[in-house]
C-alpha cells in the first residue's frame, strides 16, 4: 500500500502493532455495504464507468458471500477490513478494484463503518432490553399484590409488593432504551466523502450515499467526520447505565437467593454448583452480569481517555476505538440475556417475603399516618408516639397489630380500635395509592399503561 512512499516494509513488531484486521474483521458487513453505497454513486456521478461501477457491485457481492462461508483471514500485511476488502475485490476482478477508493480514505470508511456496526449494535441491544421488559411485566403482573418487604439502608422500611419492586426495574429499563434510542438518532449522520479530512474535489453527492446507508444525511464538517468518536462514547455511556441496572437487579437474585433471606429460588439453568460442597446452589450467572458492569464501565473509561488528548483530525490512536465498544456489547448482550432469564424462570418465595415483612415492624409508618390523618397529631409527634409503640412491640416479642388496644391507648389515649385497619401489611399496600404508590392496582395500571404505550 505504502510502496510508492518506503523503501522497506515495516518491522514484525510495527506489523503487529499497526494491523487492526483481528478486531476490526466485525465490521466487514459495514464495510461491504459502505463500498456498495459508493461505488453506486461513483457510477452515478460518472466518476467511474458504468461498467467498472458494475463490476466492483458484482465483486463486492462475491466478497460478501465468501466472508459469510469462510469468515475473514488475519492477514497482517493488509492490515484492516479495508485492506482485506480491497485485496480480495483485486483478486476477483482484477486491476479495477483500485478504482473503488476514488473520492475516499480509510478515515471516512472506517468511520462510517464503525457509525454503521454501533447503529446496528444499538438496534440488537435495543431488542434484547424489549425482551427483559416484557418479562419484567409478566412477573409484576403475577406478583402485583405480593407483599414483601421494602427496604431502605438494606433494613425493612415500609412494606410494598413484589410487583411494584419489578416495575422499579422495569422504568430502568425504559430509561435505558431511551438512551440507547437518543445515541442511535445523534448518531445518525454519515461520514463517508469526507475523505481523509479536508473532502474531495470529486463532484461525489454525500447526500446519496448516506440515504443508501439509511442516515438522515450527511456530517456537516470534514474534519469532525474522521477524528470524531462521540457516537462510539455515547454507545458505552447508555451501556454503562445499563449495566449497572443489570448489576443492580443481580445484587437482588444475590442476595435474595442466600438462605438468610431466601426470597427467589433461581433455576438450574441460571445456577451452578460447588466442586466440593454439594450442597451449594450458587448464583453464579447473577455474579458474573454484576462483575460485567464492572468490565463495560471501563471500556467506557479506556475510550474517553483515548480520545481526551487527540488533535483534529484522524490519529492512529483512534484504531483503538473499536475493541473497548465491542467488547463492551458482547458483555451487555449476554448480561441482558442472563437477567431476562432469571427473571423469567425465578421462584419467587413469597410467603418468606411476606413473613419478613409482618416481622420488621414495617407498617410503623401507616400508624404514625394514621395518628396525623385520623387522631389528629401533628406528624412529629405521631413518629414519636409510634416509636414508642414499636419499642412496646419488640419488648413484647409481638407485630404491631398484635398489640392489644390497652397497650396501645397506654402510649397515648387518642389511639382507637379503627387503627387495626392499618397495621396489617396488605391493608399498608392497599393504601398506597398515590400516583407511583405501591397499591396493586397501582402496579396493575402501570404494567397497562407499559404494554399499551412503552415509553
Amino acid at each position: 500500500m505504502w510502496g510508492g512512499r518506503f523503501a522497506e516494509g515495516p518491522a514484525a513488531v510495527m506489523r503487529e502493532i499497526n494491523a487492526s484486521i483481528p478486531f476490526d474483521k466485525r465490521l466487514w458487513r459495514q464495510d461491504v455495504d459502505g463500498s456498495l453505497a459508493h461505488v453506486a454513486m461513483l457510477g452515478k456521478q460518472g466518476i467511474v464507468t458504468p461498467e467498472d461501477a458494475a463490476a466492483i457491485t458484482e465483486g463486492l457481492h462475491r466478497v460478501a458471500a465468501d466472508y459469510e462461508a469462510n469468515g475473514v483471514a488475519e492477514d497482517l500485511t493488509l492490515e484492516d477490513i479495508h485492506m482485506q476488502t480491497e485485496a480480495k475485490l483485486a483478486e476477483l476482478i482484477g486491476p479495477v478494484a483500485g478504482r473503488l477508493h476514488t473520492a475516499r480514505s480509510r478515515n471516512d470508511q472506517v468511520a462510517t463503518d464503525f457509525r454503521l456496526w454501533v447503529r446496528d449494535a444499538i438496534d440488537q441491544t435495543l431488542a434484547a432490553l424489549g425482551g427483559l421488559r416484557a418479562a419484567l411485566l409478566v412477573r409484576a403482573e403475577e406478583h402485583a399484590a405480593s407483599v414483601m418487604p421494602g427496604f431502605t439502608h438494606l433494613q425493612s422500611a415500609q412494606p410494598v409488593t413484589l410487583g411494584h419492586h419489578l416495575m422499579a426495574y422495569h422504568e430502568m429499563i425504559v430509561r435505558d432504551a431511551s438512551r440507547f434510542a437518543d445515541a442511535r438518532a445523534r448518531m445518525n449522520r454519515c461520514p463517508l466523502g469526507a475523505a481523509a479530512l479536508a473532502g474531495t474535489g470529486f463532484p461525489i453527492d454525500r447526500h446519496a450515499t448516506a440515504a443508501a446507508l439509511g442516515f438522515d444525511g450527511p456530517t456537516a464538517n470534514s474534519l469532525d467526520s474522521v477524528s470524531d468518536r462521540d457516537f462510539a462514547i455515547d454507545y458505552l455511556q447508555a451501556a454503562t447505565n445499563c449495566s449497572l441496572h443489570l448489576s443492580r437487579l443481580a445484587e437482588e437474585f444475590v442476595l435474595w437467593a442466600s438462605q438468610p433471606f431466601g426470597f427467589v429460588a433461581l433455576s438450574d439453568q441460571w445456577s451452578t454448583g460447588s466442586s466440593i460442597m454439594p450442597q451449594k446452589r450458587n448464583p453464579d450467572a447473577a455474579e458474573l452480569v454484576r462483575g460485567h458492569a464492572g468490565r463495560i464501565m471501563g471500556c467506557m473509561t479506556a475510550l474517553m481517555v483515548t480520545m481526551k488528548g487527540l488533535p483534529l483530525a484522524y490519529s492512529k490512536d483512534m484504531q483503538d476505538d473499536k475493541p473497548p465498544v465491542f467488547e463492551a456489547h458482547d458483555l451487555l448482550a449476554l448480561s441482558i440475556a442472563a437477567m431476562t432469564g432469571m427473571v423469567e424462570s425465578a421462584t419467587f418465595r413469597t410467603d418468606r417475603m411476606r413473613g419478613v415483612a409482618e416481622a420488621g415492624f414495617s407498617t410503623a409508618t401507616d400508624l404514625a399516618d394514621w395518628l396525623v390523618r385520623v387522631a389528629g397529631l401533628p406528624f412529629r409527634e405521631a413518629h414519636h408516639v409510634t416509636g414508642r409503640a414499636v419499642k412496646l412491640a419488640e419488648d413484647k416479642g409481638l407485630k404491631l397489630d398484635a398489640l392489644a388496644l390497652a397497650d396501645l391507648q397506654a402510649i397515648d389515649a387518642r389511639i382507637d380500635a379503627g387503627v387495626y385497619e392499618v397495621l396489617s401489611v396488605d391493608a399498608s399496600v392497599a393504601s398506597r395509592t398515590s400516583f407511583g404508590g405501591t397499591a396493586p392496582a397501582n402496579v396493575r395500571a402501570a404494567i397497562a399503561a407499559a404494554r399499551v404505550e412503552p415509553r
